[in-house]
C-alpha cells in the first residue's frame, strides 16, 4: 500500500482510552491486511486524556502529589519535553476525584491544579499548557491562584474556605506572593468552552447542573463568581470575566487570562500541533479518527473533525469509528468524512458495546480496512 495510516481517535468516554482505541484500530487493520502501516496516534481535546496524548507523543510523565477537588491528597502527573509542561485538569480536580463520588459544587476546589502547575514551574518549566476540561470545580480558580501564591481573605484578613460557594466572602486578592516563576513563564488554556463567566451562558449556569448544583445553588454560585469577578478586578486592573473561554473549568480560565494573563487556544487544535498530527500526516494515505459519540457538537470543533480538517488540507481521506452517530445524513454528509463506522450498528445494547468496545472497535476497523483501505492499494 502507498503510504501509512494515521490512528487518532479521542477516548470513547467511560469505555476506552483514546491509546487503547488506537491499538485496536491498528489490530483491527492488521487483521486485514498485516502489510498496512499505521502510526498510532492518540488525541484529546484538552478535557480527560489530554495527558495521555502528551505521554503517547514522547513527553516524559513527572509523579505529582496535590489535592484533588476535595482536599483529599491526590497522586496525579505533568507531561515534560524540555522546558514545555502538559497538564491535564481532570487527571487532578475531576469529577472521578470526588470521594466517593459525591459531587460537592460549592466547596470542590481547583487548588490541585495550582500545586501541579507550580510543580512544573519550580521543576524549570517555563511553557505550560493547561487541558482544563473536565473539571469538578466553580470557584473561580480561586484555589488555583491561591496554590500558587495569592491569598484571598474575607473582612477579618482571614483565608476564605475553597470552593466555589466562599467567594461571596472574599474582600481582596492579593497577587504580591505569586509564585516568582510566573514572571518567566507562559501559560496556555487548551480548552474548546467559550463560556463568559457568569450569566445566562456562563460557568454556573451552564455547568454547575453536571457537578450538581441545584438551581438555587447555580445562582449562589453565579452571584459569587460576579463578587469574586469585581475583586480580580479591583486587585489586577484586568478584567477577563466576558472572554470567550473564562467560565471554562468553573472560572479558571477567568483567573488564568486575567492574573495570568494566560493564552487561551482551541484545545483540539493544541492537541494536535502537540503530537505534531501534520508530520504523521505526510505521506499518508488514510486517516481513521472516532470517539465514542459523534453527534451535532462534533460538528463544532470537537477532536474527529480536527483532524478531519488537518487531513484535508493535506488531501488525505479520513474515516471515523465511533460508538454511536447521532448525525443525520445531512450532517454527516457536512462532517465530509469519508465513512463512518458505529459500534451501535454491531451491538445495539449500549451496556454492552460499552463493555465490549475493544472488540467491536477492531472489528469495524477491519471491515473498514477491506472496504477501502485495500481498495486504495488498489487504486
Amino acid at each position: 500500500m502507498p503510504g501509512h495510516v494515521v490512528v487518532a481517535p479521542d477516548k470513547f468516554k467511560g469505555s476506552i482510552s483514546a491509546a487503547d482505541a488506537a491499538a485496536q484500530i491498528s489490530r483491527g487493520i492488521q487483521r486485514c491486511d498485516p502489510t498496512i502501516r499505521t502510526i498510532e496516534c492518540p488525541i484529546a481535546d484538552g478535557g480527560e486524556g489530554t495527558l495521555a496524548a502528551a505521554l503517547a507523543a514522547g513527553f516524559e510523565r513527572i509523579p505529582v502529589a496535590a489535592p484533588g477537588p476535595t482536599g483529599q491528597r491526590t497522586l496525579t502527573a505533568y507531561a515534560r519535553k524540555g522546558t514545555l509542561a502538559v497538564v491535564e485538569m481532570a487527571d487532578i480536580s475531576g469529577l472521578h476525584r470526588l470521594s466517593g463520588g459525591v459531587l460537592r459544587p460549592l466547596t470542590a476546589s481547583s487548588r490541585g491544579l495550582g500545586t501541579v502547575v507550580a510543580r512544573a514551574l519550580d521543576d524549570g518549566c517555563r511553557e505550560i499548557v493547561l487541558g482544563i476540561g473536565g473539571s469538578a470545580c466553580t470557584d473561580g480558580g480561586a484555589g488555583f491562584l491561591r496554590a500558587l501564591g495569592a491569598e484571598v481573605v474575607n473582612v477579618h484578613g482571614s483565608p476564605i474556605p475553597d470552593g466555589g460557594g466562599a467567594l461571596s466572602q472574599a474582600t481582596m486578592l492579593d497577587v504580591s506572593w505569586l509564585h516568582p516563576g510566573l514572571g518567566h513563564a507562559k501559560i496556555i488554556l487548551a480548552s474548546d468552552v467559550d463560556n463568559p463567566l457568569c450569566g445566562p451562558t456562563g460557568a454556573a449556569a451552564v455547568y454547575g447542573p453536571q457537578k450538581g448544583a441545584t438551581p438555587t445553588q447555580v445562582a449562589e454560585l453565579d452571584a459569587a463568581l460576579a463578587h469574586w469577578a469585581d475583586r480580580v478586578a479591583a486587585a489586577t486592573g484586568r478584567d477577563a470575566r466576558d472572554n470567550p473561554g473564562a467560565g471554562a473549568a468553573g472560572g479558571v480560565g477567568f483567573a488564568a487570562m486575567t492574573v495570568l494573563q494566560a493564552e487561551f487556544r482551541s484545545g483540539i487544535e493544541l492537541i494536535l500541533d502537540l503530537v505534531d498530527i501534520d508530520q504523521h500526516l505526510d505521506g499518508a494515505c488514510a486517516v481513521i479518527t472516532g470517539e465514542g459519540s459523534l453527534d451535532h457538537q462534533s460538528l463544532h470543533g470537537k477532536a474527529p473533525i480536527g483532524v478531519r480538517l488537518h487531513a484535508t488540507a493535506h488531501d488525505v481521506p479520513t474515516y471515523a469509528i465511533v460508538g454511536v452517530s447521532r448525525l443525520s445524513p445531512e450532517e454527516q454528509a457536512a462532517s465530509e468524512f469519508s465513512a463512518i463506522y458505529s459500534l451501535q450498528d454491531r451491538e445495539p445494547d449500549v451496556t454492552r458495546s460499552m463493555a465490549d468496545a475493544a472488540d467491536l472497535i477492531a472489528s469495524a476497523a477491519e471491515d473498514l480496512a477491506a472496504n477501502y483501505l485495500l481498495a486504495l492499494d488498489r487504486s
